[in-house]
């Protein structure tokens, strides 16, 4: 049964409105045919002037997907533009957290539009904490959902004018079955030092696996077709052959894409932790961790060469470090 004082905490907190958060920049059509292209979309209405020209809309508009991308806060983690509010809209958890509702699992996220956006138009959006559901006991535990309700704004001289909402529930919970925390060591004995995390090897990617513990980056080769194919699978994706042997790439690369991890911060991991998309010389791409370089010297499309690290003497790994022109 949930302490009686959180839930008067939490229900004294349904229905409070947190102030507005900006967008960093006007809808444009740079970043919608961006997005257009990332997402695999091929509407001329969000990117063919003329075409847009000649509809209802008498111009470019952006896909209503976007709604979301317009106000979020960029490379850097709470990075708002000036004038944003610094409430923080998640307090509730943090209060479950204070009565050991530790877990957080995401349940639905919802969107809803009022009418399309239009280029040069400028956003801002409220959130409201809309619910707090009654304590119930799932699978994965005991706890709450938690409804909240982010609104959108254009601004206007005449009077800011609502295009849609956003509303995203996540489950605050107890784990079920947890396990009792382990006993403080000694002050003198030193931590434990965490170790990265084991692959799941199973008979389709073994050979990968063991490759790499011998300095070597094989690729699954179809013997019916001769395409290559990662990450491995047990038939061909263009003939279905069911038969395969493995080529050794050359660990020639470039950089297809990244990204950046800097949080949650995770051991034994450094961060920021930059990931590579890599586009093998073969013609296959693998993600792999990056090295010998820094966020800022990353480019699409630099050549890259793989070399292989041994973590707690037992798990080997490609990873792929720049080299020069």
């Amino acid at each position: 049964m949930a302490d009686p004082q959180l839930l008067s905490n939490v229900r004294a907190l349904v229905g409070r409105q947190y102030g507005r958060v900006y967008a960093w920049d006007e809808v444009n059509a740079p970043m919608i045919r961006q997005w257009c292209e990332i997402m695999g979309v091929e509407n001329p209405l969000y990117t063919d002037p003329a075409f847009a020209l000649g509809t209802p809309h008498e111009g470019l508009i952006a896909p209503p997907a976007m709604l979301q991308v317009w106000t979020m806060e960029g490379f850097h983690a709470n990075h708002y533009p000036p004038g944003s509010t610094d409430e923080n809209p998640y307090e509730v958890l943090k209060l479950f957290e204070q009565y050991g509702y530790n877990s957080v699992v995401a349940v639905n996220s919802e969107l809803s539009f009022t009418r399309p956006l239009r280029l040069g138009e400028k956003l801002y959006y409220t959130t409201r904490l809309d619910a707090v559901g009654d304590e119930k006991t799932t699978a994965l535990g005991t706890g709450f959902f938690v409804t909240l309700v982010m609104s959108h704004f254009v601004e206007k001289a005449g009077g800011d004018e609502p295009v849609g909402e956003l509303l995203f529930r996540v489950f605050k919970f107890r784990p079920a079955n947890a396990q009792p925390a382990a006993p403080a060591p000694a002050a003198s004995a030193a931590p434990a030092k965490a170790k990265r995390p084991q692959p799941g090897i199973s008979d389709d990617t073994r050979f990968f696996w063991e490759g790499c513990a011998q300095g070597q980056l094989l690729i699954q080769r179809c013997t019916a077709c001769a395409t290559l194919r990662h990450p491995p699978a047990p038939v061909c994706i263009q003939c279905h052959s069911f038969d395969w042997d493995t080529v050794q790439a050359s660990g020639r690369a470039s950089l297809y894409s990244f990204v950046v991890m800097h949080y949650p911060e995770v051991a034994p991991f450094d961060h920021p932790n930059p990931i590579g998309l890599i586009e093998l010389e073969e013609g296959v791409r693998l993600i792999a961790g990056l090295v010998g370089i820094e966020r800022e010297q990353l480019q699409i499309g630099q050549r890259l060469q793989v070399e292989f690290q041994t973590f707690d003497d037992a798990l080997t790994l490609p990873l792929f470090r720049p080299v020069g022109e």
